[in-house]
């Protein structure tokens, strides 16, 4: 910058037809680089200021003794572990666009989703939020899901997924290829999401649209929730409730299912919690009824769990779970008639 005021301190001394040449190259050279640095210096600035990106994720790993039919086994085994980013950006008049990409990875191995790399099929979603709610595309979880299953203590001990995490909620939407509005906080705390998902042709056995209906409302010390998820002709309804008193919580669900193939089924949690100092301790149970064209098919659930927050981030816990399978159903383990333990 210093040698281009130099150059043209020079110029001005010579006459005045000096104004009728071509600028030396050399000036314009460094008159652009000027102006080109302070452009994307300015631009920064304002990214800057009216937005934001934040990483976020979690490790769980966990030591279990796993039991699957007469078979068991020791290991090291990952909880859903993930990593995630958040941006939002200010458009102003109380308008912001946003975005998440979130991926899945083995802690225990280091591995990406199912042995491969690193990808963003966990999230990967695009959202533009206002005074008029917000309105979500890309792929994410069912807010159905969140409704009735994996809510307060419905999620403990170990936020619902892993070897500890409900085994018998029926989940019945596809996360990719959507397109959701969530309303604004309505009177007395109500929200609703409403999701399609969108088939594009895909595979004839899942060449339909599916929908998602997702009702949440809270006052106080009582939420309730509400659910409905439909995929061609399988549908699931769900309800939940969930109340706290002092330092004991309680929550619990009813589902719904009525499929082409299996029939209608009936499947239901209840889980209680007491909190002391850093101390959680979590029991639950669940039940699922049979399915109409499946005898047998029906299976239980016990939870019990023990968390110690050393942290607001950082938490150790114990857990066990069984859950007895029906000669025809195969919750946890994929084959039927065999029983879950770790």
């Amino acid at each position: 910058m210093c040698e281009a005021l130099c150059l043209l301190k020079q110029q001005c001394k010579k006459p005045a037809k000096f104004f009728l040449h071509p600028i030396p190259e050399v000036l314009m050279r460094s008159v652009n680089r000027l102006m080109i640095a302070t452009l994307a210096v300015a631009g920064t600035t304002a990214a800057f200021a009216q937005s934001s990106v934040q990483v976020y994720g979690r490790l769980n790993t966990s030591v279990e003794r796993q039991k699957a039919g007469d078979v068991s086994t020791t290991g090291l085994y990952n909880n859903a572990s993930r990593i995630g980013f958040r941006g939002t950006e200010d458009l102003g008049g109380g308008l912001k666009a946003g975005f998440v990409l979130e991926s899945g990875f083995d802690s225990s191995t280091g591995a990406g989703n199912t042995g491969g790399g690193i990808n963003f099929k966990r999230q990967s979603e695009l959202n533009l939020a206002g005074n008029f709610g917000m309105l979500r595309m890309g792929v994410f979880t069912a807010e159905s899901y969140y409704a009735v299953a994996d809510y307060g203590v419905l999620d403990q001990p170990n936020h619902d997924t892993g070897s500890l995490s409900d085994a018998l909620y029926n989940y019945g939407m596809r996360d990719s290829n959507k397109i959701a509005y969530r309303t604004p906080v309505l009177l007395g705390g109500l929200t609703i999401e409403g999701a399609a998902s969108f088939h594009e042709k895909a595979a004839p056995s899942n060449n339909k649209n599916a929908y998602d209906l997702a009702v949440n409302w809270e006052s106080g010390p009582l939420a309730l929730g509400g659910a409905y998820t439909q995929i061609g002709d399988d549908k699931n309804l769900g309800l939940r409730a969930h109340y706290t008193i002092n330092a004991f919580q309680v929550g619990a669900y009813y589902q719904r299912s009525d499929e082409d193939v299996r029939g209608k089924r009936n499947a239901a949690r209840v889980t209680g919690q007491y909190t002391m100092g850093a101390s959680e301790f979590v029991a639950g149970f669940g039940w699922a009824g049979k399915w109409d064209n499946m005898s047998n098919s029906g299976a239980r659930q016990l939870i019990l769990g023990y968390n110690y927050n050393l942290s607001k981030r950082t938490k150790l816990y114990a857990g066990y779970t069984k859950v007895d399978n029906k000669a025809n159903a195969s919750y946890a383990t994929g084959v039927a008639g065999a029983d879950f333990s770790t």
